[in-house]
């Protein structure tokens, strides 16, 4: 078992050809190899691998096979930490006594696990070596396909191999000032989960106003849903003096009279190119 730790950032196809542009670009950069993923995630017909806050793929990289089980884990200082394990398979069929290792064994009946959805893309790496970290960054370009319907992945994922977690967010940040992004908490497992109709999200609103993380929770599941966010100016108060900690105020005022009119996410990215530096800005502080 590993513990990962990493950013992920959602942005258009373009924006993502200017972003491996840029990290090329970036002191200790290092191109790695390009590779077509085929991932293939399992569950059982109720469900209740993801009620247990957990994800199973099989991949396929060519002609290897690796069987990997991801917890969703918590989001902690702007960055996703996850409990992860991870095996080489002889070929694409699951492999449940490897699983009786693992948490599952006392929460699922592996014998009713199926294939629930896809995500197939490619990646490209770049390594960045940088003072006392390794950063392994990830563009991965694609689709995820659930029941019937499909939708475009284009993602940045940064991973400390080794160093400092601070240095994930610097990176990111960094690139949010080079193109726009958007800070997304929800994983492309749930966006899976979502399109094959066994994940539903609740965006209720809380009783109080927002943390800074509950927030860009929020804002992913919106994403994620694709409802047009209304929020009333009270339930933002706390984001704004966050805000004014960190230096972004002018911008912050700008989005919130958006989310208080109504706002689709994809829009509200559109429209502010300058939000996912906010975003991450109000990780780092929360």
């Amino acid at each position: 078992m590993a513990t990962e730790l990493e950013v992920k950032l959602t942005l258009s196809e373009s924006a993502q050809s200017r972003a491996f542009e840029w990290l090329k670009g970036q002191p200790g950069a290092s191109e790695g190899p390009v590779k077509t993923l085929v991932n293939r995630y399992y569950d059982t017909p109720n469900a209740a691998l993801n009620q247990a806050r957990a994800a199973l793929r099989v991949r396929q990289a060519g002609d290897r096979y690796i069987q990997t089980l991801k917890t969703q884990g918590e989001f902690v200082n702007g960055a996703h930490r996850r409990q992860e394990w991870e095996w080489d398979l002889p070929g694409p069929d699951l492999d449940l006594e490897l699983l009786e290792q693992t948490l599952l064994r006392s929460e699922v009946d592996l014998g009713e696990l199926e294939l629930a959805f896809e995500t197939n893309f490619q990646r490209r790496i770049i390594m960045l070596e940088q003072a006392e970290s390794v950063i392994e960054v990830a563009l991965d370009s694609g689709e995820v396909v659930g029941g019937k319907q499909a939708r475009p992945l284009y993602e940045v994922e940064f991973e400390l191999k080794a160093g400092e977690p601070a240095a994930l967010l610097e990176n990111a940040r960094a690139l949010a000032q080079a193109v726009p992004v958007f800070l997304n908490l929800v994983s492309k497992a749930e966006q899976g989960y979502y399109l094959a109709g066994i994940y539903r999200p609740s965006l209720a609103l809380p009783a109080s106003g927002f943390s800074s993380l509950s927030f860009l929770h929020y804002l992913s599941l919106a994403w994620l849903t694709g409802d047009t966010v209304c929020l009333p100016a009270s339930t933002l108060a706390e984001i704004e003096r966050q805000a004014e900690a960190v230096g972004l105020l002018p911008q912050w005022r700008l989005v919130a009279k958006a989310l208080e009119t109504g706002i689709a996410v994809e829009n509200l990215i559109e429209q502010f190119p300058e939000f996912g530096q906010l975003q991450l800005a109000l990780a780092a502080a929360g």
